[in-house]
Formats: structure tokens, sequence, C-alpha cells
């Protein structure tokens, strides 16, 4: 009996004990649930805050990016414009020429007929011309004509008159026409030959205006050639009439055709300075290109560096938080030299951020000298800067489809003021500049030594690497090599 109601109490204290851990377990779920709707929201939240910041700083750049395209258009718009304009003024100035340049040949064609007939006239009845009437009408004509009749009659608007320098150059060169021109005037006794002397001059030197107003910076060779040609037809003209008078007129013109060229290369002098001053704008536009791609790399680095920082302080973060709480020596060890560890790598980004700073905002950067035996030869080297936090970066680029091989680099020299070194270093090899015209080729015919010395005697302590590898060079050359030998 006792022991049955024993049994009774022991299974009636089981029955409240699993009632117990039931209601504990229903309390843990419960709290199991509400921390996980809790975290879920916190998840969202941090969600939708990172998603608006993002969506900001997408709007802002975008913002930004046509910003910049705008004002990009409106600069090639305004460009546009202007060349359209200068090319109008430019046909405006060619018609008018043409109309002028058509009087003059009009006005020679009457003049050969003339001195034709007049030579004619002259030969065959000599008694029906009344010299006296025509030297006083002469003597009125060239006081008329001020400076004499050897002057020019039409003298158009050429380019070098817009230049003081020029225009000095070009009186003196016609000083020098003037006075071949009367010396040779004096030579001639009859009426008849000096007629034909100054009827011949009035047309060389309107070929001549011909020649210098069709002149452009793509044709001087073509212009030279028309010179000398000019010569050559004047010669042919005179060789098969008055024989008498064809020495004379051959030294004449022999002198006459080097004050010709010399005319042609003064006034092409403005052409050549115009397209300096064009390949200049040229290089300023190309150097702003190229300073905007690099404040955008480094721009791009930067939001890089600060993303990698970002996910360093936050490990930071949570292993201080975890210290706090740690009680284990060892786990405390780990745990402190993971901190040490961390915030050497955030000082490291810090120095990266502070480099980008200063490049980006200064003229720190790299010289570098290169070259590209395959391509240019032994002789000629490329000196340049970059802003690139890594210089070889550029150096790739250089190497890219547009030449055969890959460069080699001599020197890579740092400067907290690259403008300037580079600068430098030009002018020391400024007479050896490949291309005089367009400055943006920074190319330069030198030796390896020369160049050593240039770099070194700027920075001793600067590595300069004198063996041109040339290795796909050397590897192609090697393997033609072995081609022809199968041939």
């Amino acid at each position: 009996m006792f022991s049955k109601i024993k049994k009774l109490l022991n299974l009636n204290k089981t029955i409240i004990e699993r009632e117990q851990y039931l209601k504990e377990i229903e309390n843990k779920t419960s709290n199991k649930e509400k921390l996980y709707e809790e975290t879920v929201a916190e998840a969202r939240e941090s969600i939708k805050v990172e998603a608006d910041q993002l969506k900001q700083s997408a709007i802002k750049e975008a913002g930004l990016i046509k910003s910049n395209g705008e004002k990009d258009l409106n600069e090639l718009i305004s460009e546009k414009e202007k060349m359209e304009n200068e090319t109008k003024n430019i046909q405006e100035q060619l018609e008018k020429a043409n109309k002028e340049l058509m009087k003059i040949k009009k006005a020679a064609a009457k003049f050969k007929s003339e001195s034709v007939g007049i030579k004619e006239l002259i030969e065959k009845f000599p008694s029906a011309v009344d010299f006296t009437v025509i030297e006083q009408d002469l003597e009125v004509l060239e006081q008329s004509l001020g400076d004499g009749v050897l002057n020019t009659i039409i003298e158009l608007n050429l380019h070098h008159n817009d230049s003081k320098i020029l225009k000095k150059e070009m009186n003196a060169n016609n000083k020098e026409i003037k006075k071949l021109l009367t010396t040779y005037e004096t030579r001639y006794t009859t009426k008849a030959n000096k007629t034909i002397y100054h009827l011949m001059v009035i047309g060389l030197q309107a070929e001549l205006q011909n020649i210098l107003y069709t002149l452009t910076y793509t044709n001087l060779e073509k212009a030279k050639d028309n010179a000398k040609n000019l010569i050559d037809k004047y010669l042919t003209i005179c060789g098969n009439g008055n024989a008498n008078i064809l020495p004379t007129i051959t030294r004449f013109l022999t002198e006459l055709k080097p004050l010709f060229i010399n005319a042609i290369e003064i006034e092409y002098k403005y052409y050549v300075q115009k397209e300096i001053e064009k390949e200049e704008q040229r290089r300023i536009r190309e150097q702003m290109r190229q300073e905007a791609e690099e404040q955008r790399l480094l721009e791009q680095e930067r939001k890089k560096i600060e993303k990698e920082e970002e996910k360093y302080q936050k490990e930071i973060n949570n292993n201080k938080e975890l210290l706090s709480k740690e009680t284990d020596l060892i786990k405390i060890a780990a745990l402190e030299a993971r901190l040490k560890e961390l915030a050497q790598q955030v000082e490291k980004i810090e120095e990266q951020k502070a480099e980008i700073v200063k490049r980006a905002n200064g003229k720190a950067g790299y010289v570098y000298v290169i070259s590209n035996l395959g391509a240019f030869g032994d002789n000629m080297f490329k000196i340049g800067m970059t802003r690139r936090l890594n210089p070889l970066d550029r150096i790739d680029e250089l190497g890219d489809a547009s030449v055969p091989f890959k460069f080699d680099i001599h020197a890579m020299v740092f400067s907290d003021d690259a403008v300037g070194l580079e600068q430098k270093i030009h002018q020391t090899l400024e007479k050896e500049r490949v291309n005089k015209i367009n400055l943006r080729k920074e190319f330069f015919y030198s030796d390896i030594v020369n160049l050593e010395n240039i770099v070194q005697d700027i920075d001793q302590t600067v590595e300069f690497t004198k063996t041109m590898k040339a290795l796909e060079y050397r590897q192609s050359q090697s393997i033609r090599e072995e081609e022809l030998q199968t041939i």
C-alpha cells in the first residue's frame, strides 16, 4: 500500500518536472523568435541605410559625369564654331586673292601682247616710232609709279606682314631683289631690250606673289619647285627670243632664284610658327586629358583603399569587443597580436592615402627614361612623366598595340616636382628632340651613356640600367633567322 503511494508521489513529481521543462522550452523558443525578428529588422534597417548612401553617391557621381560631359560638349561646340568662322574667313580671303590674281594675269597677258607688238613695230618700222613722245610718256609713267617700274605692282596680303620679325626679314630680302633688278637694268642699252626686261620683271614678281599666297604648311617643297620651274620657264622663253641678251638674262635669273627661294622660306616660317602654336595647344589639351585620367585613377585607388581601411577598422572593432569579454589568456594574446597587425595595416593605408592626396594636389610623380630597340633603334629614347602610384602601368600603356615591342626601362626617378624635373631634362636635350614641331612627342636622339650622365647629375642615387634588353625583339629576330635558314 505504502509502496504504491510512494510510486504515485514520484510519478506526480516527474510530471511536474516535465511540465516545468516544457515551459522553459516554450520560453526559450519564444525568445529565439523575438531575437530572430529583432535581428532581421536590424539587418533590414542597416541594408536600407547602406542602400540610401549608395544611391546618393551614385546620384552625385552621375551628376558630376553629366556636368563634365556638358562642359566638354560646350567646349567642342565652341571650337567647332571658331574653326567654321576661320574657314569662312580663309575662303573669303582666297576668293579675294584669286580675283586679284586673275587681274594680275590679265594685266601680264596684256603687257605681253603689247610688248610683242612694240618689238615687231620697232624691228619692222623703226622710223615709224616717235621716241621723243614715248620718252616723255615713260617719264610721266615712271613718276606715277613712285619707286619705279621695278617694284611689285600688286602686293597680296601675305602672312609675314603679321610678324615684325618676318616682315623685317622679307623687307631685307626684297631690298636684295630690288638691288639685283636695278643692277641688271643698267646693262641694257637699247630701249627695246630694257622694255622686255621690265615686262619680264613684272611677270616674275606677279608669279612670286602667287606662289607666296598659295603657300601652306604642307606644300613648301612644291612652292620651291614652282619657283625653280618659273625661272626655268623664263630661261626657255628668253632662249627662244633674242640670243644677244640670253647670257645676261641667264646670269640674272640664276642670281634671282635663291632670293625667290628665300622669300618662300621666310613666308613659310609663319606657318611653322602657327603649327608650333597648334601643337602647343594640342599638348596642353593632351596634358589636361592625361592629368584628368591620372586624377580619375587616383580617385579610384583612394576609394579602393578606403574600402580596405573600412574592412580593417571593422575587424579591429570586433576584436576589441571580443578582447573586452575574453578571459582565456591564450585567446587574449592572439587577439592582441591580431590587433597589432591590423593597426600596422591601417597605418600603411594612411600612408597610401597621404601619398594619393600628395599626387592629386601637387607635382609629385615619376620621370622615366625608356627605349624600344626594335621600334626606334639604339639612339632614340622617350623621356616622360607620370603621377601614377604604380608608374609601370604607364609604361605598359605606352607599350600597347601602337608599337611592335615593349619598352625597356633605364631609369625611374621619383620627384616632388616631377614636372619641373622632366622639363629640365627636356631642355638639356632640346637640340636632340626628334619632333621639333609636336612637343608632345617626347622622343630624343641620344646615347645611353649621355643619358646616364644627365640623370645622375640630377640625382646620383638613381639606379640607371644601361642594358637594352629588348627581349621580345631579340627573340623575334632569332626566330626570324631560324625561319630564313629553313627556306
